[in-house]
């Protein structure tokens, strides 16, 4: 019999760490120093798919505890850190601050204070994509650089801002004047005309020969937009790059979005001293070797500071393929529409647990949703644009109905701030996850019940070794901060 002794300790040693890794916080009964915000409790943002809570802050506090019991648990640990956020916010189209522009100026402040300031009745909003010239959600297409055909403008001597004057600039400018850190991101959907193998807005391919001119288009709209007081952060070099049939659209393989990078667009802000930075891909995650092939230039990847995706296409852990090959450049997710009337049960489970949740966990350190606002017939768009893009606001007149995306990015907006750093959290299963560490030092979980059944779980703190128990109902999402 004591011949088997060392294999009957081996197997309780194994098993005994085996508990430990269920338990997560349970395995110490040691009561330890911690912070009183962290005692307190935790507050609940509830949206459920009956819409009985949309984002709606439950009475009370959910208190921690060292007791023990058999629900799965979240084990957070802000030991193990991961990439620094950005924001969370959607795409401001020239559509949408039309809407927004044609409100009564009583009625659009009020929203525009609900969207954009940080406090405990608005949703904070602190990421903004805008597009260079027109995209296909505006009312027209129009370039910055539009000319009679023949005529060519290499200088881009009369290259003008005044389309965007009407609406666009005069609402960003309401919105700085709230939140004056709001990170800004620009897309061109199309190079002039005059610049494309077809002359026209939608399809065909930048000319070679325009490359430097179209590099000062870059220049000159970052610029002017300065001059309005609006900083641009990041340029995206082509919206969908591989998806020429929209209007207006291009059609930009990676190989030549490689040399318009080391050859004209980054000399061309080095030259003018721009420091906004430079955004590669922009289209779909099942193309993760489109991001690679570019940043595999090392004259290219100088000038570039990350790749964006969508996920119309592919999965969103394709995203955490091109960090691994390049895990010095970062990563974004800068578009994603719901298709009106919508299905607001399964459009919210699955953007929450692929772009809120997903994304962040696959490196992306921003999350918009496509697009603010469309009035009740998805209006205003382009001749062949999208017919039947949900904004995340319907704008009626000063009538405003709030749809599955705003909600989708309030659960993140409101309370992981710029600065945020995501943390370690394991995934129980049917419980898909994401946490953070605020600047403020608050913990941030946002939980998405991912079951048929309602769950009980819980969320542990290890630095505390303390947890909170809470349910979420089947397709229910929370956002847990303390």
């Amino acid at each position: 019999m004591l011949h088997n002794a060392p294999r009957l300790l081996l197997q309780i040693t194994l098993l005994f760490l085996l508990l430990a890794s269920f338990v997560g916080c349970q395995e110490s009964t040691t009561t330890q120093t911690s912070d009183p915000t962290d005692t307190a409790g935790a507050a609940l943002w509830l949206t459920t798919p009956d819409k009985s809570a949309l984002f709606e802050k439950q009475s009370n506090l959910l208190r921690f505890s060292e007791s023990t019991n058999q629900y799965p648990t979240i084990n957070m640990d802000e030991a193990q850190q991961y990439q620094t956020m950005k924001g969370f916010g959607y795409t401001l189209t020239g559509g949408s601050a039309m809407l927004l522009y044609q409100m009564e100026s009583a009625a659009r402040a009020a929203l525009l204070e609900e969207l954009f300031r940080t406090d405990e009745d608005n949703i904070g909003v602190s990421y903004l994509r805008i597009s260079i010239g027109a995209s296909d959600l505006d009312d027209r297409v129009f370039s910055y650089s539009d000319l009679p055909a023949g005529e060519t403008d290499p200088d881009m001597e009369q290259f003008s801002l005044e389309p965007d004057r009407a609406h666009l600039i005069p609402v960003l400018k309401e919105i700085l004047a709230i939140n004056p850190k709001i990170k800004i991101m620009s897309s061109p959907w199309s190079p002039p005309t005059w610049m494309k193998t077809n002359n026209n807005s939608k399809g065909g391919s930048l000319k070679p020969e325009y490359h430097d001119a179209y590099a000062q288009y870059f220049v000159k709209y970052i610029k002017g937009m300065a001059d309005e007081g609006i900083p641009i952060d990041a340029i995206t070099i082509q919206n969908e790059p591989l998806h020429p049939g929209n209007n207006p659209s291009l059609l930009m393989l990676p190989e030549q979005q490689a040399e318009f990078i080391k050859s004209s667009l980054g000399p061309a802000f080095k030259t003018a001293n721009i420091d906004t930075k430079i955004i590669l891909y922009d289209h779909n995650a099942d193309r993760p070797d489109y991001s690679i092939t570019v940043l595999n230039d090392p004259e290219a990847r100088k000038y570039v500071d990350g790749s964006a995706f969508h996920l119309y296409g592919g999965e969103i852990e394709a995203l955490s393929q091109v960090h691994e090959a390049h895990p010095d450049k970062h990563l974004y997710f800068t578009e994603q529409w719901i298709g009106a009337p919508g299905n607001f049960p399964a459009d919210l489970g699955w953007h929450v647990k692929n772009l809120v949740i997903g994304a962040p966990r696959n490196w992306a350190r921003n999350v918009l949703e496509w697009n603010l606002a469309a009035d009740p017939d998805q209006n205003p768009h382009t001749e062949g644009g999208c017919t039947e893009c949900l904004g995340a606001l319907t704008i009626d007149g000063n009538t405003v109905t709030r749809n599955t995306a705003y909600y989708v990015i309030a659960h993140a907006s409101k309370f992981v701030r710029p600065g945020s750093v995501r943390i370690a959290s394991n995934m129980p299963e049917a419980l898909p996850n994401v946490a953070y560490q605020t600047p403020a030092g608050q913990k941030v979980v946002v939980v998405f019940n991912d079951g048929k059944e309602e769950q009980t779980f819980n969320i542990c703190h290890k630095k505390q070794q303390q947890q909170i128990t809470s349910s979420l109902s089947a397709g229910a999402v929370g956002t847990y901060v303390w």
